[in-house]
């Protein structure tokens, strides 16, 4: 599934207007009206409509920042996305965008230019993403780990400016007059379209370099490293990511830094197997023991526990340890430990405990008795709670 950021074409840290300004572009050129019988243009009209319901609303676009696709689930469609049906839905939720007509040359064709945007200065860096490994000890209570990050960090002899003096080593472009824009016109029977791109000279920056900084070449820019400090909430799951605004490349000559996208992998355990918030845990008992009962101490995410083994346990029966599985992300509620017996039956004997066994073989206390196992309960009524 696409990024909803790539599908708009704006930076994560854009704002509102231009994410409204980026979904009117896509708008217009993937209308139907303009792209009759075009079954992709339907698609990316979709998808952009998609895109932008998800960014336009501030909670929404919060969740999807920080869990991506698995944080806005649930809205409508497959993977969070509205999942509108016919060109005309989109028409009625954005009509704020296309009109009160519903049509979105209704805006286009009688809109004024926009006005010209002055110098931008330097370019964007490009976002970064990594995954960080964490135990299931980690994700029950949280962790604050600090990660050893290469990336472009700003110059240290510029000051990220990539010039030695910054009042000279700049001009205002000549192609776009310092907007950073250029525009084409055209006119059609439909009326007049205004094409609005990045001026290809300065390459959006409105302005041109003139005397470049010795060590970053004029980039204002090197390749580096960071320590970054990263806090994980308790309760993530394998594949949320968290995003750090501003931790990722440094842009080029001034311009704002992308952002650093840390997606969760969660690793194998020792001991448990994850089930959604709970965690369940094989405790081997011998025969004897599963027999007699006993008491043992079993591992836990935080640290050992005892557990009482009444006589006469039985292989396959669980256990619940209440509240000693992982916290839930967005509730107060927390998981539990299941711990699920089994009884080890030994491969090899000595002669005595050969001579022993056969002494009980034939006892009616060792003839099996499925029937009266539990009175009959079925499975999950055997499982008995030890921990309140």
């Amino acid at each position: 599934m696409r990024d909803y950021y790539e599908i708009l074409g704006v930076d994560r840290s854009a704002g509102a207007e231009d994410i409204k300004k980026a979904y009117r572009k896509l708008a217009m050129q993937y209308h139907p009206d303009r792209n009759p019988g075009n079954a992709e243009a339907e698609t990316r009209f979709k998808e952009a409509a998609e895109a932008y319901e998800v960014l336009s609303n501030p909670e929404k676009r919060q969740r999807y920042d920080r869990f991506g696709h698995a944080g806005v689930r649930g809205n409508g469609g497959q993977g969070g996305q509205p999942g509108f049906q016919d060109i005309n839905d989109i028409f009625s939720a954005f009509s704020d965008i296309f009109g009160s007509s519903g049509s979105i040359f209704d805006e286009v064709f009688g809109s004024q230019q926009r006005a010209r945007r002055g110098p931008r200065g330097g370019r964007p860096g490009s976002d970064l993403r990594i995954k960080l490994p964490l135990t299931l000890e980690e994700i029950a209570e949280g962790v604050e780990k600090k990660i050893k990050v290469r990336k472009y960090t700003p110059c240290g002899e510029c000051a990220g400016k990539g010039v030695e003096n910054e009042k000279e080593g700049f001009a205002p472009c000549t192609m776009c007059q310092g907007s950073g824009e250029v525009r084409q016109v055209t006119r059609s029977v439909f009326g007049q379209f205004v094409n609005v791109q990045p001026c290809p000279t300065c390459r959006g920056e409105g302005r041109i370099l003139k005397s470049r900084c010795a060590a970053c070449a004029g980039e204002g820019r090197v390749k580096g490293e960071e320590t970054i400090a990263i806090n994980v909430p308790a309760g993530v799951l394998e594949g949320h990511y968290l995003t750090l605004r501003g931790a990722g490349n440094a842009g080029i000559r001034g311009g704002e830094a992308g952002d650093l996208r840390v997606e969760i992998e969660e690793l194998a355990h020792e001991h448990f197997r994850r089930d959604g918030l709970d965690v369940y845990y094989d405790l081997h008992l011998s025969f004897p023991d599963a027999a007699l009962g006993t008491e043992v101490e079993v591992p836990t995410l935080k640290g050992r526990a005892k557990v009482q083994i009444d006589p006469g346990v039985q292989s396959g029966k669980v256990l619940r340890m209440r509240e000693r599985g992982l916290p839930d992300l967005e509730s107060t509620r927390r998981g539990d430990q299941m711990v699920r017996i089994q009884v080890w039956t030994p491969r090899t004997l000595t002669d005595e405990e050969t001579a022993l066994l056969e002494r009980l073989r034939g006892s009616v206390s060792f003839k099996p008795d499925p029937g009266a196992r539990d009175d009959k309960r079925s499975f999950f009524s055997r499982v008995r709670d030890v921990f309140s």
